[in-house]
């Protein structure tokens, strides 16, 4: 039987945050979810719905308690080389106010949604993400990072169709490990390993990477 958690869930109202919350609610998880006012209605059955500001560290450590699980969710929609600036604006200012409200409030556990690194694209992108890890082992959190490329869902297949390019570079030596690493995984996946995250965390002060082999596996 698993251990009922308290959770906050920040970006809860986004691709992920939909089906996130639902099966960690269906889990028995006490579930929290911080969202803006205007998007209070959108927040999924059965969490509670708590108004804050994720770019806001002080607007999170108000909404923290000690035993929480913090899993981070915000980020720009749809991310891509034009939206360098996007990346700082909210993704980087998101996880800077999280990771401070995250310390201050003294949480057990802070889930982070990262990107697969390194890569040869998307370099703004991967520099905010490799800073949000920076920061919370700079923070001493006890903390579990998910590192995917790409999150297959509706609204988000177009990559299918490298998927035979992906196969051909796995038998490749040269190409294998930058395959595995910048792998697809589907949303149902990513959800699970969340799941899995929320449930099994690692060993106080520590930082655990889940590469795509790892989101994979559940």
């Amino acid at each position: 039987m698993t251990a009922s958690r308290a959770v906050l869930v920040t970006g809860a109202t986004g691709y992920i945050g939909q089906r996130l919350i639902p099966m960690l609610v269906a889990r028995g998880h006490r579930v929290r979810a911080l969202a803006r006012e205007a998007s209070l209605a959108r927040v999924p059955s059965g969490a509670e719905a708590t108004m804050g500001n994720a770019l806001d560290a002080d607007s999170i450590k108000a909404a923290l308690r000690p035993e929480d699980t913090l899993v981070h969710l915000v980020g720009t929609p749809h991310p891509s080389p034009a939206k360098a600036a996007q990346f700082v604006r909210v993704d980087l200012a998101s996880v800077r106010a999280a990771v401070q409200a995250a310390r201050a409030a003294g949480v057990s556990h802070f889930v982070y949604v990262s990107v697969a690194q390194p890569a040869p694209v998307m370099r703004a992108f991967i520099d905010v993400r490799a800073e949000g890890e920076r920061l919370l082992r700079e923070a001493g959190l006890t903390a579990t990072v998910l590192r995917p490329w790409y999150v297959l869902g509706p609204g988000h297949r177009w990559p299918i169709i490298l998927v035979p390019l992906y196969a051909i570079a796995k038998v490749v030596p040269r190409f294998r490990d930058g395959a595995e690493r910048l792998g697809l995984v589907t949303v149902r996946q990513m959800v699970t390993a969340l799941v899995n995250a929320v449930e099994s965390p690692p060993e106080a002060g520590r930082v655990e990477i889940l590469d795509v082999p790892a989101i994979r596996a559940g």
